[in-house]
This record gives C-alpha cells, sequence and structure tokens, in this order.
C-alpha cells in the first residue's frame, strides 16, 4: 500500500472518528437538555362520573386526577399538553377539574381543538398557556339551566304523581315555574355565572370588569379569543408541546401520549343492561322518547 491510500485511510478514520464523536455528543447533550412532553387528550362533556356501558367519551375529575397523577409519578415527564376538545358540562366537575390542573407541580399548557366552550373553556383557563387554532370554537361564558313541568305528561301517561316537601322552595323544580320562583332561580344562576367570570379573570390574570363585557354566552372563533385575552396564542398541538417545552426549559421535547389502561370489556357490559332497560321504559312515547330521554338527563343541573 503506497503512502497516498495510507494518507487517504487515516483520514477516512479521522473523519468516522468525528462524526461518531458528534453523535455521541448530540445524543449526550439531548439527554441532558431533553425531556418528555406528556399530552393528555380530553374529548367530550365534562361530567361527573362516566356512563356505563358502551355510552360516548366524556372527561370526569376522577379520569383527569389520574391522568395527571400519572404524569407526576412519571419523573421523565416534564410539562403536559392538555388537548381539550369539550362543548363543557356540569359546573362542579368542572371546577374539581380546574383545581386539578391548578394544582399540577409542572407547566401545564391547553391546546384547543375543535371546540373549547363553557366548562371546556372553564378547565383551560387554569392552563399557564392556552394555544387554539384560529378556527377553535370557544368562548360561551354562561350557564344554562334546564325547568320541565311534567305534570301534564304524567297525566297523559295515566301516571298520578304526588310531592311532599319541607321548607317553602324544595318543591320548585317539580311545579310549574312562578315568577317569585323564577327569580330564585335567576339570582342561582347569576351566582354561577360571576364564580366563572372570577375564574377566567384569575386563571387570565385580567381584570373581572373585562371579563365581563365578553361572559354573555356568546362564542368565539380562537383568532377572536386571542384579541379578547381569552387565549394566548394561535397553533395546533406542536405549537403547544413547543410552548410547554419552554415554559419547562427543555430544548428538546419528545411528546409522549399519556393514556390510561383500557376498560376490561367485562366493565363495559357493566352499565348495559340499565341503559336499554332505560329506553325500554320510554318505547310508549315513540320517536320523542330519544327527546325526552335528552332533556331529563339535563333537567335540574346547571350547566358550563
Amino acid at each position: 500500500m503506497n503512502r497516498t491510500k495510507w494518507i487517504f485511510l487515516c483520514l477516512s478514520l479521522l473523519v468516522i472518528g468525528s462524526l461518531i464523536l458528534t453523535a455521541v455528543f448530540v445524543r449526550d447533550l439531548r439527554q441532558a437538555e431533553g425531556g418528555n412532553i406528556g399530552v393528555i387528550t380530553l374529548t367530550g362533556p365534562i361530567t361527573e362520573s362516566a356512563g356505563g356501558g358502551f355510552q360516548p367519551e366524556s372527561i370526569t375529575p376522577a379520569k383527569v386526577r389520574k391522568l395527571l397523577q400519572l404524569a407526576e409519578d412519571d419523573t421523565r415527564i416534564s410539562a403536559v399538553v392538555l388537548r381539550v376538545n369539550s362543548p363543557g358540562g356540569s359546573v362542579g366537575a368542572s371546577q374539581e377539574i380546574g383545581r386539578l390542573i391548578s394544582s399540577f407541580p409542572r407547566p401545564v399548557v391547553v391546546s384547543m381543538a375543535d371546540i373549547a366552550t363553557s366548562g371546556g373553556l372553564y378547565i383551560s383557563v387554569f392552563a399557564d398557556h392556552i394555544v387554539a387554532q384560529e378556527g377553535t370554537v370557544t368562548g360561551s361564558i354562561g350557564v344554562i339551566l334546564s325547568h320541565m313541568y311534567l305534570g301534564e305528561l304524567y297525566e297523559n301517561l295515566g301516571i298520578t304523581s304526588e310531592i311532599l316537601t319541607a321548607g317553602k322552595y324544595k318543591g320548585i323544580f317539580f311545579e310549574r315555574l312562578t315568577s317569585e320562583g323564577r327569580e330564585i332561580l335567576q339570582g342561582f344562576l347569576d351566582d354561577l355565572h360571576s364564580q366563572f367570570i372570577n375564574a377566567v379573570a384569575e386563571g387570565r390574570k385580567v381584570d373581572a370588569e373585562m371579563v365581563k363585557e365578553v361572559a354573555t354566552g356568546e362564542v368565539f372563533t380562537g383568532a377572536q379569543a386571542q384579541i379578547l385575552g381569552l387565549v394566548d396564542s394561535l397553533g395546533g398541538l406542536d405549537t403547544a408541546i413547543e410552548e410547554a417545552a419552554e415554559l419547562a426549559g427543555v430544548a428538546y421535547p419528545e411528546p409522549v401520549d399519556i393514556i390510561l389502561p383500557p376498560v376490561p370489556w367485562w366493565e363495559k357490559l357493566g352499565g348495559l343492561p340499565s341503559a336499554i332497560l332505560d329506553r325500554l321504559t320510554l318505547v310508549p312515547l315513540g320517536k320523542d322518547s330519544l327527546i325526552l330521554q335528552q332533556q331529563l338527563e339535563q333537567h335540574l343541573i346547571p350547566r358550563w
């Protein structure tokens, strides 16, 4: 082997060695400065408890608590992104979830998907940063309560109903709504509305009077919400992950989905008999049964 070949071989080995050392250095640097960003997907209405059987997916305090606990127990997780896609729901459940998010010990960023209205917005304001798409539907800062008088329906079905109460207004939800009863319920809703406004003001770190101006129940696009100060920036899930990494001081974020173990099929079947029974009881009402069932599920429950 002549001298030229020796020189060429040495240079080749030197280049290869340099590449290997560079790769090792970059890997170690990533390990030192990198970190996992936990991604938690929250989809569906906000309810106190999940429906049994094969009910649609929902967001419950128990579910959020378990998911956040998984993230907290994993020391590799530097921050969490909550992918919120919800039209809202139960007031109490929304408040409990909000407390869980605000007490999480690491940075939390919300990535709004198609919709994050009412309770979906409520739980989002407790994050450190909110990202929404330009066309995300959000806002709807308000409260709604459905009141139905079922006396005539019972009569048509041949059902006699007698209501005994102790307390002047205990039966307010089961009687025709009077002007006095309406005033009482309106005060009840106004107080819940104020709680919503104050929570948004606290979470977004803005004046409550400013929130009142947009707390009319109307919805906004993500772009409008940014102008109003309800969200921080526009973008998708990747933007939220980058923001979470920045808040956590992570140079090379590695997103990882945080999910609960699948529910065994036999547990899903547990709520099936009651769901079938509920439908059978409404059969005499014919095609209107589904509408009535939906109204009954919302009756007496204030919702965000």
